[in-house]
């Protein structure tokens, strides 16, 4: 981002072009606002850029938000909702770009190396998310959200052991952080620990009436030949989200091999293709959107 543009260089063009007033003209007076209140308007306008975020609107924060930096170029906080905005905006490299700035400013906020992580994990390249969270945790070692992202980025290294670490460490900083609750499960059923993913899984459906645990739940329990609570269990995840009927939506929520094969067994059920059939119609899901 270039600095701001002065008046000063146009009212020095515009002198040349009209030449110097004779003495009894009107010599106009343009206000030139200072750098403090240059900086005083950018909070104004780098709030305004969040709110837009908090309200959906991604392009119009991303104008302001630039409009903020140009500003102010040396506040880390408008480089971040910047970034975030260029992120909402599937704009990947542009949102690196800002956050890498916004770190030179302040690298010992935890957050930064946390948010770079995320961009690094939704391009799917977790051998750069690992140290960007490692060093972020370094900072704030009790961060149960940067963990679980730890644990995402470890099941796509293949490192599985040291997947359901990191989402232990989640769980015992946040009990009822039932995503990581849920991913523990599916770890363990790679792992084959397949009775203590049950038990996991039934954890988190107290927790949280949620189709992704309920339909992995259901593929666990009909591989054990529990097949009355598996169609049931099936049939109401489908409902509740239609998208986990589709083999590469699962996938994408780091789904594994092992737990993908014994949904596509369960949904092969006659009992279930009414369910299946309706949720192929109604699922929206498309990748990375």
């Amino acid at each position: 981002m270039g600095l701001r543009p002065t008046l000063a260089a146009a009212l020095v063009v515009l002198g040349g072009w009209f030449g110097a007033p004779s003495a009894n003209a009107l010599i106009p007076y343009v206000y030139l606002p200072t750098e403090e209140e240059l900086k005083g308007s950018s909070i104004g306008i780098g709030r305004t850029a969040a709110q837009l975020l908090q309200l959906g609107q991604a392009k119009d924060a991303a104008r302001l938000a630039a409009l903020a930096v140009r500003l102010n170029p040396n506040d880390e906080r408008f480089w971040s909702i910047l970034a975030e905005a260029q992120l909402r905006n599937n704009n990947l490299e542009d949102a690196s770009r800002s956050l890498a700035r916004a770190k030179q400013l302040n690298p010992e906020k935890a957050g930064l190396w946390f948010a770079e992580a995320a961009i690094a994990l939704r391009a799917e390249r977790p051998d750069n998310a690992v140290p960007l969270i490692t060093r972020g945790l370094q900072l704030d070692p009790d961060n149960a959200p940067a963990y679980f992202d730890l644990g995402n980025a470890r099941i796509m290294q293949g490192e599985l052991p040291l997947a359901l670490k990191s989402f232990e460490r989640a769980t015992a900083l946040k009990p009822e952080f039932w995503e990581a609750l849920n991913n523990q499960a599916l770890v363990l059923f790679e792992m084959g620990q397949r009775q203590e993913a049950v038990r996991r899984w039934r954890r988190v459906l107290k927790l949280e009436n949620n189709a992704e645990p309920m339909l992995a739940l259901a593929a666990a329990l009909h591989q054990r030949g529990e097949q009355s609570e598996a169609i049931q269990l099936a049939s109401t995840a489908l409902a509740k989200n239609p998208n986990y009927v589709l083999p590469l939506h699962q996938a994408e929520q780091l789904w594994g091999v092992r737990i993908r094969e014994a949904t596509a067994q369960l949904l092969s059920e006659p009992q279930l293709t009414n369910s299946v059939e309706r949720a192929q119609a109604n699922a929206t899901w498309k990748k990375n959107q």
